[in-house]
């Protein structure tokens, strides 16, 4: 199931952990398969998380300079977090 989960778009495992979520939340499931569903939410929820930090990492700022030209900077995670630019940068 890992490989199968890890090939899957970023919206693909959201929207698997959304259903995985409904079918929980029904309350109807054998408690066996429940605990398969939420082991499986658990693993697409951490590969949503890396993908996520992954692309947190990789955001650009579009930054205009005092000629008017515009240049693409990396923004890192602390960065993003602060909400804002860090001193020196």
């Amino acid at each position: 199931m890992a490989a199968k989960t890890k090939k899957r778009t970023f919206e693909e495992a959201i929207a698997r952990l959304e259903e995985v979520v409904r079918e929980l939340e029904d309350g109807q499931l054998p408690l066996d398969r429940a605990l398969e569903l939420f082991a499986e939410g658990i693993e697409v929820s951490r590969i949503c998380n890396e993908r996520l930090t992954v692309a947190e990492q990789r955001i650009a700022l579009l930054k205009a300079n005092e000629k008017g030209e515009i240049s693409l900077k990396e923004i890192d995670a602390e960065t993003l977090a602060s909400g804002g630019e860090k001193v020196g940068i």
